[in-house]
């Protein structure tokens, strides 16, 4: 019995929306192929291509398929029970982090790496909550690709350095509470205390205590240092912050 999955550019002549939608590669396999299966997610095609040719350099591991949010992420997987996903963080309709929890929720032995841009101790701490097993960095993807797939495929887990440095540097922290990661998000979309207070529903003067509790926690100077810190860690979220200065 064997898989077959459409490529993308066959797709385009059956359908004409073909090149705005998730981008399938012609896998087949066989009951007896032990490749490594792999799905990959992320919401940019360049990025996929170049993931898709490194590892197609590589004989006992498959791309079966790729998918560009969260909510087609857990579809995928579903069909195709990879070994290994790639999941990207910072997607549109569903985030990565919501997909790993997903996905790990019905398949607990699911072995998921996430594929992100930021090295945040705070986005790579939910991520592994969620259940992650690796972090790659997308600057490292052609140095590290292949090497992740083996160490997570084996078993082990797979965390760069640098990442591991942020979070044990901030491991003792106070985290901020989820009505202060609000409150900052509202501060990193250019609002002033008064319109926080308003979109919140909560009086002007418990933003003001929320924003000196997240000074403190931060050691911020003042609210754009606090932004400026919590953008770097991964506290608030950068496609909640553009959500809001949209809706503004």
């Amino acid at each position: 019995m064997s898989l077959s999955v459409m490529s993308y550019r066959e797709s385009q002549y059956m359908n004409p929306l073909a090149s705005s939608q998730t981008r399938l590669r012609t896998v087949t396999m066989s009951a007896a192929d032990n490749r490594i299966r792999i799905l990959l997610v992320d919401d940019h095609p360049m990025l996929r291509e170049g993931i898709a040719a490194v590892l197609g350099t590589e004989p006992d591991m498959a791309l079966v398929a790729e998918a560009s949010n969260g909510r087609e992420a857990i579809e995928q997987f579903r069909a195709h029970r990879p070994d290994i996903t790639f999941m990207d963080l910072q997607m549109p309709v569903m985030n990565g982090t919501d997909a790993i929890l997903a996905i790990r929720k019905e398949f607990p032995d699911a072995r998921i790496v996430v594929l992100t841009t930021y090295s945040g101790d705070a986005q790579a701490r939910r991520a592994f909550r969620a259940g992650a097993w690796g972090y790659l960095l997308k600057n490292m993807v052609r140095k590290e690709l292949i090497e992740t797939v083996r160490c997570v495929h084996s078993g082990k887990k797979k965390i760069p350095p640098e990442i591991a440095v942020e979070m044990a540097e901030h491991h003792m922290d106070d985290a901020l509470t989820d009505r202060e990661i609000e409150v900052l998000q509202q501060v990193a979309a250019g609002n002033a205390n008064k319109i926080v207070a308003i979109n919140l529903c909560v009086s002007e003067e418990t933003v003001k205590t929320h924003m000196r509790s997240i000074l403190s926690k931060l050691g911020a100077n003042d609210r754009t240092h606090a932004v400026t810190i919590a953008l770097k860690r991964g506290i608030i979220d950068i496609q909640a912050v553009s959500s809001l200065r949209r809706d503004a």
